[in-house]
């Protein structure tokens, strides 16, 4: 099988399960990667969670302190799937002890906290990858690659908006999510740093400047009895607490190169359910693609087509990357799991080979540096400019 990994996993709740899953499928999926996964331990607060880890997912061990897993000399690379405002801590203690860690988004609760992890693990030349997931689709692949041979000319603007629902609710619990302390941003953070990546890696471009307005529309939320898994199974109470961070946003902004770019997000419409949608224009052509249908790319190339003028829809297929590993044809779909299977190939493989392939801390720290410009322009109502980063950025790759 060639090296063994093993894994550490920070925090089980629906983000770890799904990390796990991913290193799972690894031996299915990507078999050319000579990597035999083990997964050694897991960190969580809950026992019920740590039970679960070593009795049903296949851990070795599970402990309640995210140091003694980074510690554990049999742990080679480190998953982190905890609150926002865990985020530092955990993976400077995995940058310091030398081990490649893959975290979610947002990687810290503003851009200084993603600067320090960022560094943290340049210094001491760590592969990393960061949660952002869509990337992997490979409808937005195959969309990259037309944009890149200049099939839609000169990009001229893009619009995003990723709207959903999951906080819709105004009986739904007060979380984590909603304090500025531990969340960071609101919706911000949580939707709309996806979709900045989401533009910046389809055009290799990066964000320049920013001019943005939020709003909260729901103030108030029940404070919670039980904690859930993600945004599922909280048990709420009648006392009610502040909601400190926003519902919604909507940003114009500007990219290199003069290309326009909006994006709105919001957390609490109804309607949607995750409706995230890129369209891409050029003077020649455009792009559509929303993840609540994934497996399709909307193109229109050309602009002298007449009465057949408009998009053609393209269905996923052998023909657009990583589809082939995981169905035979165009017809029978992906999913939201598959694209973190392929966020953990290109991580494991990473580790091995020593080279970054997949979403840095660098692209991390990009996109925060984004969520500060757009928080601190709702805050002043001016343009601010969007700061450079460094490090081994791969969206412009």
């Amino acid at each position: 099988m060639g090296r063994t990994i093993g894994v550490g996993v920070v925090s089980l709740g629906w983000m770890g399960r799904l990390h796990t899953r991913a290193y799972k499928a690894l031996a299915e999926k990507f078999p050319e990667i000579p990597a035999d996964i083990r997964l050694v331990s897991c960190c969580d607060l809950v026992e019920e969670n740590r039970k679960l880890a070593v009795e049903r997912l296949g851990f070795y061990t599970a402990v309640e302190d995210y140091r003694d897993l980074i510690c554990n000399p049999d742990v080679d690379v480190v998953s982190i799937c905890a609150p926002n405002f865990l985020h530092r801590d955990i993976s400077l203690a995995a940058a310091e002890a030398g081990k490649p860690f893959w975290i979610e988004k947002p990687m810290g609760i503003n851009a200084e906290q993603s600067r320090e992890i960022a560094e943290a693990a340049e210094a001491r030349g760590l592969v990393t990858s960061v949660g952002f997931n869509y990337r992997h689709t490979p409808a937005i692949e195959f969309a990259r690659q037309l944009i890149s041979d200049g099939r839609l000319g000169v990009v001229t603007n893009v619009r995003v908006w990723l709207l959903a629902d999951y906080a819709s609710d105004p009986h739904g619990p007060l979380t984590w999510r909603y304090d500025p302390e531990r969340a960071g941003a609101g919706v911000v953070l949580d939707l709309m740093g996806h979709g900045e990546d989401l533009v910046q890696y389809l055009l290799k471009r990066r964000f320049t400047e920013v001019s943005a307005a939020s709003e909260t529309f729901i103030r108030q939320r029940p404070k919670p009895l039980k904690g859930g898994i993600g945004h599922a199974g909280w048990i709420v109470s009648d006392e009610l607490g502040l909601v400190e961070n926003e519902d919604y946003c909507a940003v114009l902004a500007r990219i290199e190169n003069g290309v326009m770019c909006t994006l709105e997000s919001s957390r609490v419409s109804v309607g949607p359910r995750a409706e995230y949608i890129v369209e891409i224009y050029g003077t020649d052509g455009s792009i559509r693609w929303n993840f609540e249908d994934l497996n399709h790319l909307q193109v229109c190339l050309g602009r002298n087509n007449g009465a057949l003028q408009g998009y053609i829809n393209c269905m996923a297929g052998p023909e657009f990357p990583e589809f082939a590993r995981f169905q035979p044809g165009a017809g029978t779909s992906m999913g939201f799991d598959d694209m973190k299977v392929v966020e953990a190939a290109k991580f494991v493989q990473g580790v091995l080979d020593g080279q970054q392939y997949g979403p840095s801390v660098a692209d991390g720290w990009a996109s925060a540096e984004i969520n500060d410009a757009i928080v601190a322009s709702c805050g002043d109502r001016t343009w601010h400019d969007v700061m450079p980063v460094s490090g081994r950025t791969t969206f412009d790759k």
